[in-house]
């Protein structure tokens, strides 16, 4: 890229205020959804430009919004090398603010996620999706390395990948601190950046009851349930006690997000209970709150309309 405009000739192009993000990964990883989701941050998104043509756009005009630019395997003239120069030269010009973020996600999960849609892998049309997936990330090995910001997407919903986004490349909002509450299942591991785990797997488990068993924590009779045992309420109270002192801390030190986890054995009953229950009792109290339930979405995601054909029978909370 040796016609890139010399960052001392065109000081006003980019500043330190002017942040600047380069995404690629591989086909399949989230670079779609990574790029819509910049661009409801207030990003200007611009997909699959061609390399060569990146030096026009930066000598244009100075551009009023940040920029999100998408970049992989299918740009016209892309090949390693050509990536990596336009990285130097990209970060020569923006400075500090340019970040490039790589979204990964394990083969495997490629390869399911290509068998689930029925599309052709970009770098092998006429052969399986996986000699593609191979080839690909042979080429992007060396672009990976180069990775300010790396965000495997292998075990995240499309939900999950825009809040870790959020957290990177959102706007912070001064006058909030913004609380995630979210379930999970200890069957499918922890969640990335969860800044409090609490386990939940030591009360009453409403698999054991035919009756409660198909339902979930968000059904009262489930929540009921769960209050029956004597421990509950006052383990209720008392995360609610330190959630409550860590939140003006938290903001005080300028943190944007803070995220609280529940797990249990399949994050389909105590785990919501207990994530419904804080999230109720903190927006009572003014605080900006979100909730997900990663178990739940997902199996929703796999029952709905174009998902797999066969969901996962592992996500009640089937054992102690």
């Amino acid at each position: 890229m040796d016609d890139l405009p010399d960052p001392s000739t065109v000081p006003e192009r980019f500043n330190a205020l002017t942040p600047l993000v380069l995404i690629t990964g591989p086909s399949g990883a989230g670079r779609t959804t990574a790029i819509h989701a910049l661009e409801d941050f207030g990003y200007e998104a611009i997909d699959n430009l061609p390399l060569s043509l990146l030096p026009r756009l930066l000598a244009g005009p100075r551009p009023e919004r940040p920029l999100a630019l998408g970049i992989d395997v299918r740009n016209r003239d892309f090949s390693t090398q050509a990536l990596i120069e336009a990285i130097d030269g990209l970060g020569a010009l923006a400075g500090n603010p340019m970040q490039v973020l790589y979204l990964d996600a394990e083969a495997d999960t490629l390869v399911r996620r290509y068998s689930e849609t029925r599309r052709r892998h970009p770098l092998a049309p006429e052969e399986s999706a996986a000699m593609g997936i191979t080839r690909e990330l042979d080429l992007l090995g060396p672009i990976r390395a180069r990775a300010d910001v790396l965000i495997d997407t292998s075990e995240l919903s499309p939900h999950d990948l825009r809040a870790e986004l959020s957290r990177w490349f959102a706007a912070p909002d001064d006058a909030s601190l913004s609380v995630l509450v979210q379930s999970f299942s200890y069957k499918r591991g922890l969640p990335r950046n969860a800044d409090l785990v609490l386990d939940c797997r030591f009360l009453r488990n409403p698999h054991w009851d035919a009756d409660l068993r198909a339902l979930d924590g968000r059904d009262p009779a489930v929540d009921a349930y769960i209050a029956a045992d004597e421990r509950a309420e006052e383990f209720r109270d008392r995360i609610l006690s330190l959630v409550r002192f860590l939140l003006p801390a938290y903001k005080n030190e300028g943190k944007s997000y803070l995220t609280v986890a529940f797990g249990c054995t399949g994050g389909q009953h105590r785990s919501v209970a207990m994530a419904e229950t804080l999230a109720r009792a903190l927006a009572k109290e003014g605080w900006p709150v979100s909730i997900r339930h990663r178990e739940l979405e997902r199996h929703a995601d796999r029952s709905a309309p174009g998902g797999p054909n066969t969901a996962s029978r592992d996500e009640g909370d089937g054992t102690q």
